[in-house]
């Protein structure tokens, strides 16, 4: 079993940060508080609470006290998280203090990241949008990247923006400034926020995504991918995945039985770019189902060709498998075809201890 994330973060973390703050034996003791029972986000939101109680009263004098403590070279993976209250202290405590805030998110994304810590800037303070175009074009790519990561709509496990999902203008005009960056760091982060955008905007994503091509396919393959997995056909045009005179088969088992793993081969035939993605219409539990797509395939058709791709009906964290028909399809350019039925079987039941068998 993997060890988790939170050892990374132990009270030798703690003992680190103090050493680096002008703060009193007693930051130490108050952090370590309940601290075994805490996971990884809330240690680091816990000691960023303690930090409050012990800097300097005054927001602007503690933001440069904790400005003043960050190092000079970033850390090498999980060792990058000893920043991590250093980012929630800013985000929770820093906007009274613009101008101080700002200058340590500059230096503190060179070391960590200040992705989710910006937004609530850009919530509260009209003037961080200004910053963030003069920071599109600065010689660091983490600075760079902060502007296109920090300005996602829909960022993962972040404060969502609500002025950008009803309007996303301003954050189009940053991308336009970073969509030739020269870091593929940086581009891939323009992607994922053009992603965002075309969650709430699909045809606003589309517009941009075709004035972007076609030398920047990568980019807007990234870019539009939700539209492409749900068969958006727009989305598909534009990367020259247009209807197609194409047909597709598949030899299926009439059974599978939950553990085990789903092989399945779609044979295609036809002629022309196609975008093969599978689709499983998992059962639920009350035995309504859901479809699922999984990605398949690109290919250049001349007659014919196989995609192969296995599905398992194991039970995992993200899925429990149901007994009952499960119907098994395929997207062709965004054009649904149906490949057949597979009856999912309950697993045998283990025989419980003590039950024995008797002639």
């Amino acid at each position: 079993m993997a060890e988790p994330l939170k050892n990374s973060f132990g009270p030798d973390v703690v003992t680190q940060i103090a050493a680096t703050l002008p703060v009193g034996p007693g930051f130490e003791r108050d952090c370590l508080v309940g601290f075994d029972e805490l996971g990884l986000m809330d240690r680091a939101r816990h000691i960023a609470e303690v930090m409050h109680r012990h800097l300097d009263p005054d927001p602007a004098t503690a933001i440069r006290q904790v400005h003043a403590s960050l190092g000079n070279e970033r850390l090498p993976g999980m060792q990058s998280f000893f920043y991590n209250p250093h980012a929630m202290f800013i985000g929770a405590y820093g906007l009274p203090a613009f101008e101080e805030s700002m200058a340590a998110m500059y230096d503190l994304t060179k070391l960590f990241t200040a992705e989710f810590c910006i937004r609530p800037f850009i919530n509260e303070h009209p003037e961080t949008m200004p910053r963030l175009r003069v920071w599109a074009t600065d010689p660091d790519e983490h600075v760079r990247r902060l502007v296109s990561e920090g300005t996602r709509p829909r960022l993962p496990w972040a404060a969502q923006l609500p002025a950008f999902r009803t309007d996303p203008e301003p954050v189009i005009e940053l991308l336009e400034l970073l969509k030739d960056d020269s870091s593929d760091y940086v581009r891939r982060s323009v992607g994922n926020n053009l992603n965002d955008i075309s969650k709430d905007h699909p045809a606003r994503a589309l517009e941009v995504a075709a004035r972007w091509l076609p030398t920047r396919e990568d980019l807007v393959r990234r870019g539009l991918r939700t539209l492409i997995k749900a068969g958006d056909p727009q989305a598909l045009a534009l990367l020259g995945f247009k209807p197609a005179a194409v047909t597709a088969t598949a030899d299926l088992p009439s059974t599978v039985t939950i553990g085990q793993t789903l092989p399945i081969a779609v044979h295609l035939h036809g002629h022309g770019p196609v975008l093969a993605d599978l689709v499983v219409h998992f059962v639920k539990a009350n035995g309504s189902s859901t479809p699922k797509v999984f990605k398949g395939g690109e290919v250049e058709l001349d007659g014919q060709a196989v995609i192969r791709r296995s599905v398992s009906f194991a039970q995992l964290s993200t899925r429990t498998p149901y007994p009952g028909p499960h119907k098994i399809a395929v997207l062709l350019n965004g054009r649904t075809h149906d490949l057949g039925v597979v009856e999912v079987l309950a697993a045998p039941q283990s025989p419980t201890k003590g039950d024995s068998t008797h002639n």
